[in-house]
């Protein structure tokens, strides 16, 4: 990565990032800091509070706001220079099509979910564009690179499913806590706010319910004359009281279990006033569904105290009663969402009062919240562990170079890429073992004739066939720059922008010279090609390498052109070493058009 090469490889690439959330904020940051100057992300979610922990990029300012859009923009308050272009959608729509991703380098993934995993993992295959895909949950996180031909492919190996349970655990034998929160989210929160026509097994019991199937069909749905508390006490006593009591009449199944124990809200509350159970007028001061709370309304506040039974179950029917008086519209059309404050409480309460009967240890919010969305909670180092590692396999991806396979040469290869755009001057090209190209002074005559007969061969011609997904390896020795060069098929190209039938891409061209301390120096002394010529300095100052600085004032009249006109800043100084030690500089007028040479010694 030292090298000024590698820098400009760095530049010159155009990258795609998908996902701009826990690894995203920490992956944008440190592409920005390596020297990535052209970046894109595309993200589909807003800022949550939840958020604000670990992707260091937001504030609670930004909360509602898009992702990509805010992550760009913080990244260009440190880097203002560079270019981040953000995409506030889906990676899944019609607009990020397989010609969209043919114009990054390499596509970073730092996505939460399989689904979109494996659409972009196909997207890259089709585009022929490498993918670094990454992940994290906990202390543990991994980051693999994905191309086409050479590496098997993201959807290769079969991903784990998730964890299941058997029904008859869920419903009736629940032994852990994970139980006791799947009931209630896939269960009784469905049963309650989904859709009325699903299938639910909420009431499968390992007694004999068939006697009481009417009673259990009918007391889900609220009567027209019955009061929100009243219908909420009703399904309380339903599900913790009277199901359980159903269940242990078959003794068969506790012999070796430790039997449950009925809960019934006048155990709870022993008569207690209905209203102490919470305020709505507490939850009215915001429009937005997703605000309301039951926490709020009850004055409950820390989401990692452990909630005793009472208030539990006084957190159970205050969710109730506000999603009827708040939320009746989305009744019917609810599905969790581990973002939804109101049905996250709602299970908490609902599974540590069924926790509570059998026998089981309550948690708290914020623990219930990690189990029911199936959360390991991110860890903000192991995010940037990764995001690290996800960069430096970007690095290492190879350089794409567009070319028609059918009617180019090899020596376009050498000379249009790997000399002119590469820099390199004593290039070899590896075809994997095969070495299609060699030059060094310690090669034999017939293996050089051998080499130049490949140059003007064409590329898929070759013994060794160079065609579309073929990968390169160059390497210069002398320079210690090694890449890869990962080849793409191209039939027509553009005259006029692309006259030498060849787009490589990840790579900026670097300058012929450097300057320094206002001066600029030859970089190769015994080169005439036109990176070693440059222009005379304002200041008349030229350097005569290996290392010798002289005042063009100091140059014998003689020989230099007193005319100011003559030697005004647009001649050129061309270094030439002869057979002796003398350092040889030739003055390039431009104006007449001859040639005069000044030998020092």
């Amino acid at each position: 990565m030292a090298s000024e090469n590698h820098f400009s490889a760095i530049k010159g690439a155009k990258v795609l990032m998908v996902g701009a959330g826990g690894i995203g904020c920490e992956l944008l940051k440190t592409l920005a800091l390596s020297g990535f100057q052209d970046i894109h992300i595309i993200d589909m979610d807003t800022i949550e509070v939840s958020n604000l922990n670990r992707q260091f990029l937001f504030r609670q300012s930004h909360v509602g706001q898009s992702k990509a859009k805010v992550a760009r923009d913080a990244v260009l308050k440190f880097r203002p220079h560079i270019s981040i272009t953000p995409y506030h959608a889906n990676v899944k729509g019609p607009d990020f099509d397989v010609d969209f991703f043919k114009q990054f380098n390499v596509v970073l993934n730092g996505l939460d979910n399989l689904d979109a995993r494996r659409h972009v993992n196909r997207l890259c295959l089709a585009a022929e564009v490498p993918l670094v895909e990454s992940g994290t949950t906990g202390f543990l996180g991994q980051v693999t690179v994905h191309i086409k031909g050479k590496t098997e492919c993201y959807e290769c190996q079969p991903k784990p499913a998730p964890k299941t349970y058997p029904v008859c655990t869920i419903t009736s034998t629940p032994s852990k806590f994970v139980h006791c929160i799947v009931w209630a989210k896939d269960l009784l929160f469905a049963k309650l706010f989904g859709d009325k026509n699903q299938e639910n097994d909420l009431n499968v019991r390992s007694g004999d319910a068939a006697s009481s199937s009417d009673h259990v069909e009918d007391v889900f749905e609220r009567k027209n004359d019955e009061d929100i508390e009243q219908y909420g006490r009703r399904i309380y006593d339903h599900v913790f009281g009277y199901n359980i009591g159903i269940a242990l009449s078959n003794e068969e199944t506790w012999k070796n279990r430790n039997r449950p124990k009925p809960i019934y809200y006048r155990d709870i509350f022993d008569n207690e006033p209905t209203q102490q159970n919470g305020n709505v007028d507490r939850n009215c001061a915001t429009n937005d569904p997703s605000s309301v709370s039951a926490m709020a309304s009850v004055g409950m506040k820390n989401p990692q105290d452990v909630w005793s039974l009472k208030e539990n179950s006084r957190i159970f029917l205050e969710a109730l009663k506000l999603f009827f008086m708040k939320r009746e519209k989305e009744i019917g059309n609810l599905t969790f969402d581990k973002d939804d404050q109101l049905a996250v409480e709602f299970v908490t309460a609902a599974a540590n009062i069924r926790a509570s009967s059998f026998g089981i240890a309550l948690h708290n919010l914020f623990e219930a919240k990690g189990i029911a969305g199936n959360i390991v909670h991110a860890v903000a180092t192991t995010n940037a562990i990764i995001a690290g590692l996800i960069v430096i396999e970007a690095i290492k991806t190879p350089l794409s170079l567009e070319i028609n396979t059918n009617r180019a040469k090899l020596r376009d290869i050498i000379e249009k890429v790997v000399k002119s755009k590469l820099g390199m001057s004593s290039p070899s090209i590896m075809h994997g073992t095969e070495i299609l190209y060699e030059t060094g002074d310690d090669l034999d005559e017939d293996l050089l004739a051998s080499y130049a007969a490949k140059a003007d061969k064409v590329l898929s011609e070759l013994n060794c066939p160079v065609v579309g997904g073929t990968m390169l390896t160059v390497n210069d020795l002398y320079q210690e720059l090694r890449c890869n060069i990962n080849i793409k098929h191209r039939e027509e190209f553009d005259e006029e922008k692309e006259p030498d039938g060849i787009v490589l891409s990840g790579w900026t061209q670097a300058p012929s010279s450097v300057e320094n301390n206002g001066t600029k120096s030859v970089d190769n002394a015994g080169s005439t090609s036109e990176g070693s010529t440059m222009e005379a300095e304002k200041n008349d100052e030229i350097e005569i390498v290996p290392g010798k600085k002289r005042k063009l004032s100091e140059v014998s009249e003689d020989v230099i052109p007193s005319n100011a006109e003559e030697t005004k800043g647009k001649e050129k100084l061309e270094v030439l070493n002869g057979d002796d030690d003398d350092d040889l500089v030739m003055l390039d007028d431009g104006d007449s058009g001859a040639d005069k040479k000044i030998r020092y010694q």
